[in-house]
């Protein structure tokens, strides 16, 4: 007699019917010119015909290894079955177990537009099985992004090989000035990116000393939330952060997690920059207004000076018109009118150069802009004042 606490076993047919399925296969189909199958676990066909009846129970063995690829990496991953077709699916799930997927084969890979083709079709299987529910969202994604941390790890590894970091200080020289200003601005891929060389730098000088490990892992926790208060972040809310993560960080025991726990508190800090509504705007105008004096000779645009604030480009328009009573091209126009108008009296560089040092390309529309903002010519402004020193 079966036990009455026995779970009863869970199939794939209890998530996805046959009439179903073939409701999904002719979606598919339609956009992407690609049949589907629904295999079990072991990767044998239920639903839909197979195109490899020559090597049936290799391509088995095929469809589940890509159905677990899929889920170690939380993506499509592409495969050759035995006679060398691309393979590639996504698997159906409940909570953490594998019923099995929804697999496309047998389709050739003779070209590159063919290619380009299967790369598409293979994200719009994982789009497709999500929007059905018939697979774990929430497993996938965060397998997505483990891989691709791993990967921004191994790429910081593989840049720095050539370069030991032998003191704390070294790294910070190196690295802090930029992971600031990315952290300000709310950049997260290349806060990470920095991140990821710093880690390698302190895992160096850390290694084999767990306590020394901690404590510079510490110090870079404290310079990142630096960074995030004086983008506006709430202390208090950084405080909280702080507080819940640090608290969790003695029971990290290797390399791995600790990566892990720094990037989730990267995350979390440039998120609660983000998400405070009450970002100190004269703070981070002045910051933007300040990148605009350094670089006038440069072709500045709005959505360049808007990331220095941390803002949208829109958002960023509202405040420095409801600041300043000006949109954003009238003070950039103001700037290079001011510092056009010092060149001219302080040096004795040509029209042209000066046109060029304040970020005007053309010399005729220097001209207009000057006059119409000085009533009189470069020529005639520098002539006046110079009489007049």
């Amino acid at each position: 007699m079966a036990s009455k606490n026995k779970s009863p076993q869970i199939n794939i047919d209890h998530l996805l019917t046959q009439q179903t399925f073939a409701k999904l296969q002719k979606a598919y189909h339609k956009v992407f010119g690609f049949s589907l199958l629904c295999v079990n676990a072991n990767g044998q066909t239920i639903f839909g015909k197979s195109p490899c009846d020559k090597c049936q129970e290799d391509c088995n063995d095929t469809h589940k290894r890509t159905l677990n690829e899929a889920l170690r990496w939380g993506e499509p991953c592409i495969n050759l079955c035995p006679q060398e077709f691309a393979t590639w699916g996504i698997p159906i799930m409940l909570n953490n177990q594998i019923l099995g997927g929804l697999i496309v084969t047998g389709v050739s890979l003779e070209n590159q537009r063919n290619l380009r083709k299967i790369l598409k079709a293979s994200q719009g299987l994982l789009d497709l099985t999500e929007t059905h529910n018939l697979t774990n969202a929430a497993i996938l994604n965060q397998n997505r992004l483990n891989a691709k941390r791993d990967n921004e790890q191994a790429e910081a590894m593989h840049e720095l090989r050539e370069h030991i970091y032998e003191d704390i200080r070294e790294i910070y020289i190196r690295e802090e000035p930029e992971l600031l200003a990315a952290i300000k601005r709310g950049e997260r891929k290349k806060a990470r990116e920095i991140i990821n060389r710093v880690l390698v730098g302190v895992y160096f000088i850390g290694r084999n000393r767990e306590d020394l490990l901690k404590s510079l892992i510490l110090e870079l926790i404290v310079m990142m939330s630096r960074a995030a208060v004086e983008a506006g972040a709430d202390p208090t809310t950084i405080l909280g952060t702080n507080y819940r993560a640090l608290s969790n960080l003695s029971q990290i025991q290797d390399e791995a997690a600790l990566s892990k726990w720094v990037t989730e508190m990267l995350e979390d800090l440039i998120s609660t920059i983000q998400n405070n509504q009450t970002y100190p705007h004269l703070v981070l105008l002045s910051a933007a207004l300040k990148y605009m004096e350094q670089n006038l000779s440069q072709e500045l645009t709005r959505e360049e000076v808007a990331k220095i604030a941390g803002m949208s480009p829109g958002h960023f328009s509202r405040v420095i018109k409801e600041t300043t009573g000006k949109t954003f091209s009238e003070i950039l126009t103001g700037y290079r009118i001011a510092r056009a108008s010092q060149l001219l009296v302080r040096t004795s560089k040509s029209l042209v150069q000066i046109a060029l040092d304040c970020g005007f390309t053309d010399q005729s529309y220097f001209s207009r802009v000057f006059r119409k903002s000085k009533n009189c010519t470069p020529n005639e402004y520098r002539k006046q004042h110079i009489i007049s020193r």
